[in-house]
């Protein structure tokens, strides 16, 4: 897939004020300074389009992006440490778990995780709740650039060993850096495979 264009659309904290879900979305989370924004800039090639920042829990908001005028990555806050009070976290994990339960457009989320760590049980629970909600997801683990391959992968096998308490199947798992653009192509690939399957139920309730 090559991405003509990508510019951002709009930020929420209200779930009723997002785009119409026309279009499909895909969705990006992970703990707190996993990378999200150094690998959303990357994989649409435009730097600065996500803000980028040293202090973990900074997306506070759901940001839409559109892409090629044809379908939105979002940015959500991430989950894990940030320096917030309790209440605020707690209303972030609110409306993210709402907008990952009940958009209708939402085609998948991409669960990052952090190449560089063993297990972290935030990541484990996170993936099991979205599969007890029977909502899809895939694994990008980030910063592969940071060590050396082997630690990578060795890490990778170790999570996948942890997810396998929680399922039977493991979902697809892509390895990426944003500093090497490693894991552009497949992942834009898979959301490309995604998209030619796509139909919108919110047009056709509404013709």
């Amino acid at each position: 897939m090559q991405i003509r264009s990508a510019e951002f659309k709009c930020s929420n904290t209200r779930t009723e004020k997002l785009p119409p879900p026309l279009l499909p979305e895909y969705a990006f989370i992970g703990r707190s300074n996993v990378g999200k924004s150094s690998l959303i800039n990357m994989l649409t090639s435009k730097k600065g389009l996500a803000k980028t920042s040293q202090t973990p829990g900074k997306t506070q908001l759901i940001n839409h992006f559109l892409i090629n005028e044809d379908w939105y990555i979002v940015d959500l806050p991430g989950y894990g440490y940030a320096k917030v009070s309790r209440s605020s976290r707690e209303e972030w994990e609110r409306f993210i778990r709402y907008y990952l339960k009940n958009r209708e457009s939402l085609q998948c989320v991409f669960v990052l995780v952090d190449s560089r760590l063993e297990p972290q049980m935030a990541d484990l629970k996170f993936c099991s709740w979205l599969g007890e909600q029977g909502i899809p997801f895939l694994l990008a683990f980030t910063k592969a650039d940071k060590q050396s391959n082997f630690k990578t992968l060795q890490n990778v096998e170790k999570f996948k060993v942890a997810l396998l308490d929680y399922f039977e199947e493991l979902p697809q798992i892509f390895i990426t850096s944003a500093e090497k653009r490693d894991g552009r192509e497949e992942i834009l690939t898979a959301i490309d495979d995604i998209n030619k399957n796509f139909k919108s139920d919110f047009k056709k309730k509404n013709v």
